[in-house]
């Protein structure tokens, strides 16, 4: 089967009887397209496209945040109360948002697949090796997202050559992961350290790879990629936390792997999320409202001084908003609102709210050295572990040595986020776990969290939804996709 692909219409007009006797020149098809190194990296491009939340289809918020213990869904009374079901573990296989994730990261790996395997002889090898390291990397992308959301699912690592190639029976979590892992590895060896914004790169390779194996308990494994990670030189924590979610501070030397957007750009490039997460009267929806629970998570001093991440993450009673504005509690269901994904109305005014250019950034150091500290405690080392942990605790205390705007300013506040001495390995697990939702909050990972880290973690942070881990362990593979590939069981 011939897979059309539309680049551009490049025709002009013509005399009727000369458009006869010319061959097209607008459409390509699999086997005219894929011949130069420029087809080559326009493909390589089209398979970076599904990554952008330039569109409600990139749910990833929904399963990492909504389905978690840190948010519920917001916006008004029965909008989009699809996103409220499978926060409450309520939904059916036809909810939209399932179909949502699952068409768009397959459609990231279909467009990897077609990189790694319709390239011609004409393409360059040193473009070949290029653009299949990243598509390795990109397929490996979307696979994790997949396999932590369904579980079981198809492994499809060829493009479709015929209907019959369509109809792809579910591997199993660990064949999948294997597959990751084989994908990450190979990027590894051929990615370069920097590559343009955006692009795939060895260090973004080597971060993932590390979660993944982290996600699988290879402990030790995740610590050598970490190793192999930091010999690069190339990252580490900015000074201040809040700049990791600031147009003006992007790619930072933080920045381990960030997705990319660009505001007024035609095709459309722009982060829609600045719309669905804003307050109602800047046009915004106000949907993933943080918890109650979520708030409680992070520390405060004697003298009620919270951790300074909490104000950097969202919005509460009594602080400024993101426009200078106190923030108004009647904003949101739940008197919090996030701003990790949100920009002011002087960079991105009401009327163009939708299209806005602050990236997502999937992977940060931060993370890393969180996975480092996991993993150590892990493998029986808890007093290794307390010096990546208590990184990650300075630069969050210390954001008062360098934003200005905080009250107290030029003075760590007296017992803020002290460092961590126990060396109680179940002590610091819990501690580490902690850590995580603070630091990571609200950039789409806690669902998957709770997931790993069992049955009875899992249940008791839930236990105000109707989940049941036996049965919402993984979601429901969309209707639409048990009905059309045959070799799924309903």
């Amino acid at each position: 089967m011939k897979k059309i692909i539309l680049i551009s219409l490049l025709f002009s007009l013509v005399a009727c009887a000369d458009f006869l006797d010319e061959d097209l020149q607008g459409i390509y098809t699999s086997g005219t397209f894929y011949k130069t190194n420029e087809h080559a990296m326009l493909a390589l491009t089209g398979a970076y496209q599904p990554l952008g939340f330039t569109n409600i289809r990139n749910a990833l918020w929904v399963f990492g945040d909504v389905a978690s213990d840190d948010a519920i869904k917001g916006g008004n009374p029965g909008d989009q109360s699809e996103i409220e079901f499978i926060g409450q573990f309520t939904y059916t296989r036809d909810n939209g948002y399932l179909e949502y994730i699952w068409q768009r990261y397959y459609e990231g790996i279909s467009r990897a697949n077609d990189v790694m395997h319709r390239l011609g002889p004409d393409v360059s090898e040193s473009v070949k090796e290029q653009v299949v390291a990243e598509a390795s990397f990109l397929r490996a992308y979307y696979y994790f997202h997949l396999v932590n959301i369904f579980g079981e699912i198809p492994l499809k690592t060829e493009p479709a050559f015929s209907a019959s190639d369509l109809h792809v029976p579910v591997s199993s979590v660990a064949a999948i992961y294997e597959q990751i892992e084989t994908d990450l590895r190979h990027a590894v060896e051929k990615l370069p350290p920097t590559q343009p914004a955006g692009r795939a790169t060895k260090g973004a390779a080597l971060g993932l790879l590390s979660k993944v194996y982290l996600f699988q308990q290879k402990y030790n494994d995740a610590l050598d990629a970490i190793d192999e990670l930091d010999q690069t030189g190339l990252y580490g924590l900015v000074d201040n936390y809040s700049h990791n979610f600031r147009v003006d501070h992007q790619n930072n030397i933080e920045s381990v792997f960030e997705i990319q957007h660009i505001s007024g750009q035609d095709p459309f490039q722009g982060n829609v999320l600045n719309q669905w997460f804003a307050p109602q009267l800047e046009n915004g929806y106000f949907f993933n409202v943080p918890t109650q629970d979520f708030v409680d998570a992070f520390e405060k001093t004697e003298e009620e001084i919270a951790d300074p991440r909490l104000d950097y993450t969202l919005g509460r009673e009594g602080m400024p908003w993101i426009n200078g504005n106190d923030f108004d509690p009647a904003w949101s269901p739940t008197g919090f609102i996030q701003k990790k994904h949100l920009q002011p109305l002087s960079e991105i005014p009401a009327g163009t709210k939708g299209d806005g250019e602050l990236n997502y950034v999937f992977m940060r150091y931060a993370e890393i050295l969180l996975i480092k500290a996991e993993a150590l405690n892990e493998t029986n080392r808890p007093d290794e572990a307390l010096e990546p942990l208590n990184r990650v605790r300075q630069r969050a205390r210390e954001s008062y040595l360098h934003d200005e705007n905080l009250d107290g300013f030029g003075n760590v506040p007296s017992g803020l986020l002290p460092d961590i001495t126990t060396n109680s390995q179940t002590q610091l697990r819990e501690i580490v776990r902690k850590e995580r939702r603070v630091e990571l909050g609200f950039e789409f990972h806690r669902f998957y969290d709770l997931m790993r880290y069992g049955r009875v973690y899992a249940e008791e942070k839930l236990s105000d939804t109707s989940f049941d881990y036996d049965t919402h362990r993984y979601f429901l593979i969309p209707q639409n996709e048990v009905d059309i590939n045959n070799a799924i069981d309903d």
